[in-house]
């Protein structure tokens, strides 16, 4: 196998792997209901937490977060079989791309599917393990001062970049980690909105009562 099939292969892989519908399937299993009829009608662990319960959540959690990893060393793998033990750096972040992809645009459900978050953190946790512990860190105290999981995740995963830039001293995993966020990033402007209008004020939209109150 040559760099070029070993590159194709770890590609089109990730997005298969990506598009695995954990969400889709836990509230099959467990309330058979599509989980993107309810809630934020978004395919994710945190609409899976609020409608089917803590056990659900975690597993769709875990599975998302594996996806990433999963889908990007497997192109490592499959590169260092081609190249003898060579990491091809640009193969493994197109397919941490692909892997998000598949999530967002699963082929399994008409290409409708969730934001990538939690994939896109399974991505970047296995190209920089150091923004588990800092980005978990950040998570805890934003949460504690918001009470809203999601934007407390969202913006720890701001870390992410910094963590490469002062502990990594990698330009390229800067790039790449900025960018990679605005794909869950701008795929929930809409739900902002949307909570803006329920919420009526943005005091009200960024600070929750407790970790259950949602709009």
């Amino acid at each position: 196998m040559n760099e070029t099939l070993a590159a194709i292969l770890a590609v089109i892989a990730a997005y298969f792997i990506g598009s695995i519908p954990s969400a889709y399937i836990a509230g099959r299993l467990v309330k058979g209901i599509d989980i993107r009829t309810i809630g934020s009608h978004n395919m994710g662990a945190m609409n899976t937490f609020y409608n089917l319960g803590i056990i659900p959540g975690v597993m769709v959690l875990a599975t998302d977060v594996l996806k990433g990893a999963a889908a990007v060393a497997l192109a490592r793998f499959l590169c260092q079989l081609a190249t003898g033990n060579e990491t091809i750096v640009i193969v493994e972040m197109i397919a941490g791309l692909f892997v998000v992809i598949g999530h967002n645009y699963p082929v399994w459900l008409k290409f409708k599917g969730g934001k990538g978050g939690a994939t896109l953190i399974g991505v970047i946790i296995f190209l920089m393990p150091w923004c588990l512990p800092i980005g978990f860190g950040c998570l805890l105290i934003l949460l504690a001062i918001t009470r809203f999981p999601t934007l407390s995740y969202g913006l720890a995963m701001i870390s992410f970049p910094f963590v490469a830039w002062l502990i990594y001293g990698r330009g390229d995993y800067v790039a790449y980690s900025a960018v990679m966020l605005l794909i869950p990033f701008l795929s929930y402007i809409p739900r902002i909105v949307e909570m803006k209008s329920k919420g009526g004020s943005w005091s009200r939209v960024i600070k929750r009562k407790n970790l259950k109150d949602r709009f």
